[in-house]
């Protein structure tokens, strides 16, 4: 089975329009979360998201195009470019060949603002007033049909849709592809933007999300005994992965090397979840890791960690049964305190996250976590970055339906 590494990464979220200011701030522990400006949230009860207010599409795409899209597809396609030049690929490059190199796109719900915006349209002002762009920038693959175009990638060009867990089902996907040997490369791409009246009013009737509206920064508090909901985000995490041999051909600058990922279904409840189904998942990838590498240890675990009761408990305890109890724990966070929850693009950000922090020896803090709750009870790196020696570092996503996926990467050494 052939091996493969990472080799490119893009990101932009509420912190940042690109990975470098983007997990700068992440480290020095700033918040993204603000009072919301893209809609009127008057009559609603949540008013507060990790909005991106300083992103203009047309910096990456030409602006006859822009309406073509929708938000979640201008913002992947902002990562997409970051990754790719990172990676050092250009479209005039004649040595690559393009029919081997493919794209795993995914999002959660893809574009719900057009889907809301024509809906009206349709009610108030009748069918033949709906945009003639409105399917194309909705469905949630069309993420990876504008940047396949844009990048000339002719190989398999796949999308994933696990709602919370499609950023990390969409790099599994990819990493499959190319041990299989169906691809040489692939990019991919998580993007999400779903930060509407639809999409706030949604959640929020299901009492998913925070209701912290007088303090925007503090509202979301992953695995703190007053945590009382998510905070929703938006942005996109891209990844350049491609076989071991194919990289090293090319010098290209290898960030990681993905040893392990696991998949799993609770099988139990649409919106709760349970112990068992994320275990699996973790439990599948470190066995896949361990049977690569000797000794295998994971020093730090970017979680799911959404500031739900549910969640960050569960996952705790899921986590504490896969280490053999508490002692047997790395250290773990969640940086969806800082960025949000980005749904469906947050475990391609979260991933970027875990390879820059892999990278750079550092563990990003948790922030807001001021009370200890006795269900959560592990070493959550409380508010402050930690300097820390990083070989292998995993990082997780659970989603409605109980669909579970996780990633181990590891500090490629030659």
């Amino acid at each position: 089975m052939r091996r493969v590494v990472v080799t490119g990464l893009g990101m932009i979220n509420a912190l940042g329009l690109d990975k470098e200011s983007s997990f700068k701030a992440i480290v020095d522990g700033e918040c993204g979360i603000k009072r919301i400006e893209s809609f009127d949230v008057e009559k609603h009860s949540v008013k507060i998201a990790a909005e991106i207010t300083d992103f203009d599409p047309t910096t990456v795409m030409n602006p006859k195009e822009v309406k073509k899209a929708d938000r979640f597809i201008q913002l992947g396609i902002k990562a997409a470019k970051e990754a790719m030049d990172d990676a050092g690929f250009s479209t005039e490059d004649e040595s690559i060949d393009y029919t081997r190199f493919g794209i795993s796109s995914a999002s959660g719900i893809g574009g719900l603002t057009n889907i809301e915006k024509n809906a009206i349209i349709c009610e108030n002002r009748g069918p033949r007033r709906i945009s003639p762009f409105f399917i194309p920038s909705a469905l949630v693959n069309m993420l990876g049909g504008f940047i396949s175009i844009e990048h000339k990638l002719q190989g398999p060009n796949l999308s994933s849709v696990t709602a919370c867990a499609a950023g990390t089902h969409g790099i599994t996907e990819a990493v499959k592809t190319i041990m299989l040997g169906g691809a040489d490369r692939m990019l991919c791409v998580g993007a999400e933007s779903a930060i509407c009246a639809a999409g706030i009013g949604g959640f929020a009737s299901m009492k998913a999300l925070s209701t912290r509206n007088e303090e925007p920064e503090l509202a979301s508090r992953p695995f703190d005994k007053d945590r009382n909901g998510f905070v929703m985000g938006e942005g996109a995490g891209a990844l350049v992965v491609e076989d071991l041999e194919s990289a090293k051909a090319r010098g290209a600058t290898i960030y990681a090397e993905i040893i392990g990922f696991g998949e799993s279904g609770d099988a139990n409840h649409i919106t709760s979840p349970v112990v068992d189904g994320p275990y699996r998942a973790m439990k599948a990838a470190v066995e896949m890791a361990k049977a690569k590498e000797n000794g295998l240890n994971v020093d730090y675990i970017n979680a799911h960690g959404t500031s739900t009761p549910a969640n960050d408990k569960n996952e705790t305890a899921a986590i504490k049964e896969l280490f053999g109890g508490k002692e047997g724990c790395p250290p773990v966070s969640s940086t969806k305190g800082q960025t949000g929850h980005c749904l469906g693009a947050a475990g391609s950000i979260e991933s970027v996250v875990s390879i820059m922090a892999l990278n750079a020896g550092v563990i990003p803090p948790t922030i807001n976590y001021t009370t200890a709750d006795e269900d959560c009870d592990l070493d959550y790196v409380p508010n402050s970055a930690r300097e820390c020696e990083l070989d292998v570092v995993m990082s997780n996503s659970f989603g409605f339906g109980g669909t579970n996926g996780a990633l181990i990467f590891k500090k490629y050494k030659g």
